[in-house]
């Protein structure tokens, strides 16, 4: 992930690489080892995107739009859930029978949350902030992605200032393992 634009534009192509890795797998026959490998793959895109959204979108929004103290909240919830489901996913084999609930489940949860910003949050962010200021939230999005884990941390901080301090450690940690294990490579 890191496609250029602003804030709006990066996490809308982030959303529909996720859509479409999810495709991928739902498309695969059950079973497949190549499953396992796609959900390692939509798995590390959606903790990146998650964490640069906690980082510096959710904040933009307690700031900038009327209400965003409820908005940001209700996505943290959203987010949470993904990162439990991503955790209960985690390790598990492709021929594991409940892989297939939760691919089931995690794709229902990221589509609806997905609906959600795309359709009501986004907007209001847009009509809050100035050009220069989604451009300036791209730029710090695309830069988070960069150093955020890659693997689900349900009981780290999802908030400032927590989750700045840990995130690039927790990201650190996480491309070590990946690395050593295989993980993330085609």
């Amino acid at each position: 992930m890191g496609h250029g634009g602003n804030v709006i534009e990066e996490l809308v192509a982030d959303h529909r690489e996720v859509d479409s890795l999810l495709g991928k797998i739902s498309a695969l026959p059950k079973g497949d080892k190549e499953r396992r490998r796609l959900a390692d793959e939509v798995t590390t895109e959606l903790v990146r995107h998650a964490v640069a959204e906690e980082m510096y979108l959710y904040p933009a929004v307690r700031e900038h739009v009327p209400g965003g103290d409820a908005l940001a909240d209700q996505e943290l919830e959203d987010h949470a859930g993904i990162e439990r489901t991503l955790k209960d996913l985690e390790g598990r084999d492709s021929d594991d029978p409940q892989f297939d609930e939760l691919i089931q489940h995690l794709t229902s949860e990221v589509s609806e949350h997905v609906r959600d910003e795309e359709n009501r949050l986004f907007p209001m962010l847009a009509q809050a902030c100035s050009g220069k200021q989604l451009d300036d939230l791209g730029d710090k999005i695309r830069t988070a992605k960069k150093m955020a884990p890659t693997r689900p941390h349900p009981s780290a901080p999802d908030t400032p200032p927590g989750n700045k301090l840990l995130a690039p450690g927790a990201g650190l940690v996480d491309r070590v393992r990946d690395f050593v294990s295989g993980r993330g490579r085609s």
